[in-house]
């Protein structure tokens, strides 16, 4: 049986690639007296040791130290564990009865200073706050999303070829609305589709919204039914080994709408404002920046005033669809080779329609570089 064409994909996040990340954070934790770091049941563990696991009551995870990696395992647990692409590593298990941040604390050592994963739950934080005290505690967020926000050009490959997908599958998408169309369909062909294209299983969100539900950034509940005459916003994405495309079309089916199409073309401009002020060194926030300003001279807004732009105008994507580097005001950060953002700085006209136009930059040693091309009409994708 022949394969999509979409099948073959880039090559995934290789093990050397892995070590040099703990490796980097290890310099990281040299550099400012920690003992050891703990990776909770999140994205980073996945991005430094490559092990995927799901978040529960139960705390899974893996310590690193100067020279050693070991992962703290429920009991019942470690045969699957075992079964799952990771890094080399002790496991260190604990039972039901057992406490996982006593464990830990002995890993540490009497008096080590431990870096606890900023999105592990406030419930395991409590936890080792009580067995190890708050002093000894750390906050590893700032060294992971350091790390984390450089893209390498294996994890810029993996996007790029994600974002192949979706943006085929937009084509499609366009060439199968017809008024009477339900969003829900469509949603399951997006999803389908993905899946066919050889998206991680399950990896697939989407958003389909017509006519004045594209006025709510992230989609209306309930059923749609596609009319003539509706602006249509699609925005859609998948995972290719771990990490994810995101790009978001709004369209209309017949020519001719005035209001619309002036949107579109301010929606276009503010999207080419940020790319532009996309230079090395330039802070996140003056991206944003560049957006409203182009928007407030067309009469929108200011600031986040409808109709207008209602929340920021980009955020970093990777291993999670939304993370550093934020393109908001007040972020500072900034951008260097190897970040990607996407630049999305959607128009709101409440109880009107909406115009989110959604690609993706990343940064390179000459400047921006589009993941895609954007969209070149009111009427296409």
């Amino acid at each position: 049986m022949s394969l999509p064409a979409w099948s073959h994909p880039v090559a995934a996040i290789a093990d050397e690639e892995r070590n040099s990340r703990l490796s980097r954070l290890r310099e990281r934790m040299e550099a400012h007296g920690i003992a050891a770091t703990l990776l909770g049941p999140t994205e980073s563990l996945r991005y430094f040791t490559g092990l995927a696991w799901h978040l529960s009551e139960r705390l899974l995870g893996a310590v690193v130290t100067d020279d050693k990696l070991t992962y703290i395992v429920p009991g019942f647990e470690r045969s699957r564990v075992e079964t799952l692409p990771h890094l080399p590593g002790e496991i260190a298990v604990w039972e039901e009865e057992e406490s996982p941040a006593a464990l830990v604390s002995r890993l540490v050592g009497p008096s080590g200073k431990l870096a606890l994963d900023d999105a592990l739950p406030l419930a395991f934080c409590h936890a080792f706050t009580k067995e190890m005290g708050a002093t000894r505690l750390a906050d590893a967020g700032p060294a992971i999303h350091a790390l984390r926000a450089i893209k390498s050009p294996a994890e810029i490959a993996l996007i790029r070829y994600a974002m192949g997908i979706t943006l085929d599958i937009h084509h499609k998408v366009r060439s199968m609305l017809a008024p009477g169309t339900a969003a829900s369909d469509v949603v399951r062909f997006i999803d389908q589709q993905h899946r066919l294209a050889g998206a991680d299983g399950g990896s697939t969100f989407c958003i389909v919204s017509f006519g004045e539900a594209t006025a709510l950034p992230h989609g209306a509940d309930g059923e749609q039914i596609l009319q003539a005459g509706d602006v249509i916003l699609v925005d859609t994405g998948c995972r290719i080994d771990g990490y994810h495309s995101d790009l978001t079309r709004t369209y209309m089916l017949d020519e001719g709408n005035d209001a619309f199409e002036r949107a579109w073309a301010i929606e276009r401009e503010g999207q080419e404002a940020v790319f532009d002020a996309a230079k090395l060194g330039a802070a996140c926030e003056s991206l944003d920046a560049a957006a409203r300003n182009t928007f407030a001279r067309h009469g929108l807004g200011p600031d986040y005033r409808l109709p207008g732009l209602p929340h920021r105008a980009g955020h970093g994507l990777g291993l999670e669809i939304h993370e550093a580097p934020y393109i908001v005001r007040g972020n500072k950060t900034p951008l260097a080779p190897g970040m990607c953002f996407s630049n999305e700085p959607m128009i709101v006209f409440p109880g009107e329609f909406g115009v989110r136009l959604e690609d993706h930059v990343h940064m390179t040693e000459n400047g921006p570089c589009w993941f895609t091309t954007p969209a070149a009409n009111p009427y296409a994708v």
